[in-house]
C-alpha cells in the first residue's frame, strides 16, 4: 500500500503549479491528497480527484481579525480530522497563508513537514514553520532572509517545472519575423496591456515583430483590435492548452517575474526581460529576476523605469542579435543536466530519508 502524502496549496500559480509539479512526480510512488483555497481551485482539472478545500482568510483585516482567527481556529481542527481520517503520514506546503491550519494540525499530529520556497526571498509562512520542518526544498542556498541556524534544512533542487517544457524541440525553425512573448499571467498585466503596445509600435517599425501575449479574458479583443490595426501580427490568449507550442516559436519574452513563469522560459531556453512586480512581498520578484541577470542570462527593468526604457531596450536588442544570442547560451549551460527525472530522484529521495 502506498503511502500518503498531503500537499498543501492554494492562492496564486506561483504556489498551485509548483504543489500540480510536486502532484506530478509523486503520484506514481505515493497516495497524494491536495488541499486548495477556492482561488486556488482555478488551476486545477479533472484529473486530481483527491483535492480537498481548506479555505484560509487572510489575517490583514484587523477588524475582522477576531473572526478570522476563530476560523482558523475551526480550519485547523477540520484539517486535524482530514489528517487522521485520510491516515496522513507526511505533509508538503509550498508557502503562504492558506496552509496555516494544515500544518499547525501536522504538528498536533506529528508529521514530518516539508517546505517549498521556489523564491530567492523567504516567504514569511516558510520562516514561521522553518524550525518544524524537516527539510526545505529550495532553488537556491542563497536566499535572503534564511536564518543560518537552519541552513542545514535546505535541500537544493533544480526549480519546478512543468514536465512539457523538457520537451521543447530547441532546433525548431522560427519564422523570420522576431515573435515576442509577453506574458502578464491570467489576470493581466496594466503596465504590458496599456503602456507596452504603443512602444512595441514604434519598435515594428524598424523591425518585423509578431507579438504573443497573455491577458485576461476581457482585455483579449481589444489588444488583438490594436495590433491588427496597427498591421502587427498577433496571437492574443488568456489561456492556451498548447502553450509548449508558443514557447517553441518565442525568440524574446518579457514578463513579470513569478519564479514558476522563468523557471519555466530558463528551461526552455528563451531570454527574458523581467519587470518585477513592485508591490511582491519583499520584493522578491526582483531577486528572482536578479538571480538570471548575474548569470547574464536575461533583462531586468524596474518599473519606474519602465515606460523611459522598454523602447530602446527593444531597439538594442534586435540591433545586437549577439547579446540576445549570448543569453541563450547561457541559459543551456544554466540547466545543463537539468531533467525531469533528475528532479524526480531528488525529490523521492529527501522524502524517503526517514
Amino acid at each position: 500500500m502506498k503511502k500518503k502524502i498531503l500537499i498543501t496549496t492554494g492562492g496564486s500559480g506561483g504556489h498551485v503549479i509548483p504543489a500540480l509539479i510536486l502532484y506530478n512526480h509523486l503520484f506514481k510512488k505515493f497516495d497524494i491528497i491536495i488541499t486548495t483555497d477556492k482561488r486556488g481551485l482555478n488551476f486545477f482539472d479533472k484529473k486530481i480527484n483527491k483535492l480537498k478545500i481548506i479555505n484560509t482568510p487572510r489575517l490583514n483585516n484587523i477588524f475582522l481579525l477576531p473572526f478570522n482567527l476563530f476560523k482558523i481556529l475551526f480550519l485547523t481542527l477540520k484539517s486535524f480530522f482530514l489528517i487522521k481520517g485520510q491516515k496522513i503520514e507526511k505533509i508538503i506546503s509550498t508557502g503562504g497563508y492558506m496552509s496555516l491550519p494544515l500544518i499547525l494540525a501536522a504538528k498536533f499530529c506529528r508529521l514530518k513537514i516539508y517546505l517549498l520556497e521556489p523564491n530567492l526571498v523567504l516567504g514569511r509562512s516558510n520562516r514561521f514553520f522553518l524550525n518544524s520542518c524537516e527539510k526545505i526544498l529550495c532553488y537556491s542556498n542563497q536566499i535572503k532572509n534564511f536564518p543560518n541556524q537552519f541552513k542545514d534544512k535546505i535541500v537544493l533542487i533544480n526549480p519546478l517545472v512543468r514536465e512539457e517544457f523538457y520537451k521543447i524541440d530547441q532546433n525548431i525553425i522560427k519564422k523570420s519575423q522576431f515573435n515576442l512573448l509577453i506574458i502578464g499571467g491570467s489576470q493581466g498585466a496594466t503596465i504590458f496591456d496599456e503602456n507596452l503596445k504603443n512602444f512595441i509600435v514604434n519598435v515594428s517599425k524598424k523591425y518585423s515583430i509578431k507579438i504573443i501575449q497573455q491577458t485576461n479574458k476581457k482585455n483579449v479583443l481589444n489588444l488583438e483590435k490594436f495590433y491588427t490595426d496597427k498591421n502587427i501580427e498577433n496571437f492574443i490568449f488568456s489561456f492556451n492548452d498548447n502553450f509548449k507550442k508558443i514557447i517553441q516559436e518565442t525568440d524574446l519574452s518579457i514578463t513579470r517575474a513569478g519564479a514558476s513563469t522563468l523557471a519555466e522560459l530558463s528551461i526552455s531556453n528563451i531570454p527574458f526581460l523581467a519587470v518585477p512586480l513592485p508591490t511582491s512581498k519583499d520584493k522578491h520578484q526582483l531577486e528572482n529576476a536578479n538571480f538570471y541577470k548575474n548569470k547574464d542570462c536575461c533583462w531586468v527593468l524596474e518599473q519606474n523605469k519602465f515606460e523611459d526604457n522598454v523602447e530602446q531596450i527593444l531597439l538594442n536588442i534586435l540591433e545586437n542579435r549577439e547579446d540576445l544570442l549570448r543569453k541563450k547560451e547561457n541559459l543551456k549551460k544554466l540547466n545543463y543536466q537539468n531533467t525531469w527525472i533528475n528532479v524526480n530522484q531528488k525529490i523521492l529521495s529527501t522524502l524517503n530519508e526517514n
